[in-house]
């Protein structure tokens, strides 16, 4: 059976209010689904998993984790039963041990709203064994473009590598009412200043995050763009699937990597 090489992926997931008003992105993600070949499995990076260890999740059913509060009652009932697979699990544990990376098995921990809101879009039957890699607190931006280069081969087993974050991320200068805010200059210039430097491979300039303009406005917090520096290690050729903002400040933008 031949395999067919999959990108890697970052996406932006947004609220955990995307599972139910998709929006522009839920659309775009169920486009970009439907144009790929089918995974064999998925890997993704969550902003939500920040650890002191590498971590994969290992076990064969994860529960659906709502790691959120004060929303609506609905998000609440949604389930993502996508199975494990700790062989999976096992294999890039002894893929990250010959770069001697360790990488420990974790046999409990749930499945956050980084991994779950995105995939309900692509992915509804929740039918494709899904593994979920923790985002560690330590770890540089070049350590996480090493992580992606690591397990960028996968690609070519037909396995789907996501980093899962979001383009820009503060909460508090959010406009929660108004979904079709204005877009302040201080988040479109910071989004712009990316994904120009991506699509002309220049991956250096984004990798020196400290260098970019507002990008502690941005990210006051740097987990929700932590993601990305994993998903540029996946593949050298960058390009946009989707652009959009959402409550004015909230980049949704989603980007993909191949060779």
């Amino acid at each position: 059976m031949h395999l067919q090489t999959l990108p890697g992926l970052f996406i932006s997931h947004g609220s955990p209010m995307l599972a139910i008003d998709p929006e522009q992105v839920g659309p775009a993600l169920h486009r970009l689904s439907t144009n790929l070949p089918r995974p064999k499995a998925i890997v993704v990076m969550s902003s939500h998993w920040e650890s002191n260890a590498f971590e994969i999740s290992s076990h064969s059913r994860p529960e659906t984790w709502h790691d959120f509060r004060g929303f609506p009652e609905p998000l609440y009932q949604i389930r993502y039963p996508a199975p494990g697979s700790p062989a999976l699990a096992e294999q890039m544990i002894q893929l990250f041990s010959s770069y001697d990376f360790v990488l420990h098995p974790n046999s409990t921990r749930p499945r956050d709203h980084g991994v779950w809101v995105p995939l309900l879009h692509m992915y509804p039957d929740a039918d494709i064994p899904v593994l979920e890699l923790s985002l560690p607190r330590q770890a540089t931006a070049e350590q996480l473009f090493e992580i992606g280069q690591i397990i960028a081969p996968l690609r070519q087993q037909q396995i789907l590598i996501i980093g899962s974050g979001s383009i820009t991320h503060n909460l508090s200068e959010l406009s929660w009412q108004d979904p079709n805010a204005q877009v302040p200059s201080w988040a479109s210039d910071f989004r712009n200043y990316v994904a120009y430097h991506l699509k002309h491979g220049l991956y250096e300039k984004v990798l020196a995050w400290q260098s970019i303009p507002e990008v502690q406005r941005n990210h006051p917090s740097l987990e929700h763009l932590a993601p990305l520096f994993f998903a540029m290690g996946t593949g050298s050729i960058s390009s946009i699937v989707h652009s959009s903002f959402s409550m004015g400040a909230l980049g949704m933008d989603i980007y993909r990597f191949d060779s």
